[in-house]
């Protein structure tokens, strides 16, 4: 499948599981994916006043995070899923956060913000799903400020057994039955064990991180290597 072919049925999966995607990610991850985002927002260390842009924000849950966290900074959802961010507008508003995150329609691999930005550029659960991971990561190091941090949570492969393989079980071939008999969408999470496949696993995304001139890179193993998460810095000089 070529990039825009990619993106194109990436943007399809998504835009039809959109209204049962926050009770997916429950079932398929038990749970596990918030307590994921906790570790990560630790890590972080978002102060008052800090502003970020979410990548592939879906419906929001980060973001708003990020924006509670945050206390006082504007912090942008942006999402190419009309469906997604329709979802994510509805839960922003009832938390009355309107004022502060705004959810946006675009593309991870060119956004449209200038250089230097944000205090914070993250994407979770998303940068497997572009076409062109070093892009993204080039267009998120850009928009954040010198000294900014660029953060990446996501899905990764166990290396150890017996745990890969009960995984690769499970991803491969009970999730998709899991995913129609809940959602009942069998192709679109089908597309989810798939996208993992050529996905760099969690050493090889921080050298990429590094390729891509970011600094101080540090990679972190979640439940024995199911997820990751991989935090970089901006130089401080802007390099």
């Amino acid at each position: 499948m070529d990039a825009k072919s990619k993106e194109r049925f990436v943007h399809s999966v998504f835009e039809s599981i959109a209204p049962k995607y926050d009770m997916m990610n429950d079932v398929l991850s038990f749970r596990r994916h918030k307590a994921w985002r906790k570790f990560t927002m630790r890590k972080m260390n978002v102060g008052s006043g800090d502003t970020a842009i979410d990548l592939c924000c879906g419906t929001g849950d980060w973001t708003v995070a990020i924006a509670q966290a945050s206390g006082t900074g504007k912090v942008v959802g942006l999402d190419f899923s009309r469906n997604m961010l329709d979802h994510g507008r509805a839960k922003v508003d009832k938390l009355g956060l309107g004022g502060r995150i705004d959810l946006v329609q675009g593309n991870a691999m060119a956004l449209p913000y200038e250089d230097d930005t944000f205090d914070y550029a993250t994407i979770g659960f998303g940068l497997r799903n572009v076409p062109d991971i070093r892009q993204v990561l080039r267009e998120m190091r850009r928009v954040v400020k010198p000294g900014g941090k660029v953060v990446c949570l996501e899905l990764s492969k166990p290396t150890r057994q017996p745990l890969k393989a009960v995984y690769s079980f499970y991803f491969n071939r009970f999730l998709p039955v899991l995913g129609k008999l809940v959602a009942g969408r069998y192709e679109q999470y089908k597309w989810l064990p798939e996208s993992l496949v050529a996905f760099p696993g969690r050493k090889e995304l921080a050298s990429i991180f590094r390729e891509t001139g970011l600094q101080e890179v540090e990679d972190y193993g979640l439940t024995g290597g199911i997820a990751a998460l991989h935090i970089g810095t901006k130089g401080s000089n802007g390099a």
